[in-house]
């Protein structure tokens, strides 16, 4: 629901205000009044003004010093100046020091004058608007930066974790390599998952064969092993492989969730 538009009328000359408040006698606005900026200082302290009709020329604190102290303090507001004076040039420096919404000539015209005050409404519900707007985009962009710190100090993290598993990893693929064995992992798929320098030794082509078929790497003598261990959950053989004699061991891993498959180490004679 939008609240209702209080107006305040200043003025030092009371027949002007009286004028004003018959004018909008049949208007759904509140009308305040006041005789001196001041005193209409002292009402915006109190009271949510709108919209602001002030005289140009007031003894003691004039038009243009009061719209300047209520742009100040109270922005939002809406301000129109009343004048009897012609002056072109006081009437740019009112414009530009109190940022005054609509110059109004005395004696005014009454059609005017409420057009003019059903515009400056408007104007004010916009500027409200992009006001909230404002603060709204504000929080947004305070809330994604706060995303983005946090998703780079996700990343940061991330970042270390895989850089100390791949130490990890590194340093389990050096101790396996230095090992005097051949030593190799398969999947339930029947994919080679892991494997030391001296597993190449029972291979058909003598290569690496990480992350290929168990089937295209080995000779049928190590697939029929194989089938053993499956069979049998553990397998110990003594078996020659091109020419390199030694003892093939096998055993099916199962209990752990995570990495299920079947084990070999082929140790050679010559290296017991």
């Amino acid at each position: 629901m939008e609240e209702k538009i209080k107006i305040l009328c200043v003025d030092d000359e009371e027949n002007v205000l009286k004028a004003i408040k018959r004018l909008f006698f049949d208007e759904d606005y509140e009308i305040f009044t006041a005789s001196s900026g001041a005193e209409g200082l002292d009402i915006l302290k109190k009271i949510n003004i709108q919209i602001i009709i002030s005289d140009y020329r007031m003894p003691g604190m004039s038009g243009v010093d009061f719209l300047k102290e209520v742009r100040k303090k109270w922005p939002e507001t809406v301000r129109i100046v009343l004048s009897g004076y012609a002056d072109i040039a006081s009437i740019v420096m009112a414009i530009n020091e109190g940022e005054i919404y609509k110059f109004i000539p005395k004696p005014w015209n009454d059609t005017e004058l409420k057009i003019t005050v059903l515009n400056a409404i408007e104007r004010y519900y916009l500027y409200k608007k992009n006001v909230e707007l404002t603060h709204e985009l504000k929080e947004k962009n305070e809330e994604l930066i706060r995303l983005n710190n946090e998703l780079k100090r996700l990343l940061e993290k991330e970042t270390e974790i895989a850089k100390f598993q791949s130490k990890v990893l590194t340093t389990q693929q050096n101790i396996l390599d230095m090992l005097p064995v051949g030593i190799m992992g398969i999947d339930l798929n029947n994919i080679v998952v892991m494997c030391n320098s001296l597993c190449i030794e029972i291979t058909k082509n003598n290569e690496f064969p990480l992350d290929q078929n168990i089937e295209h790497v080995v000779p049928e003598i190590v697939l029929n092993f194989i089938e053993s261990v499956r069979k049998r959950k553990r397998a110990v053989t003594s078996i020659d492989i091109y020419g390199k004699r030694g003892t093939l061991m096998g055993s099916l891993l199962e209990s752990n969730d995570i990495q299920k498959g079947i084990i070999l180490v082929f140790i050679r004679e010559d290296n017991i």
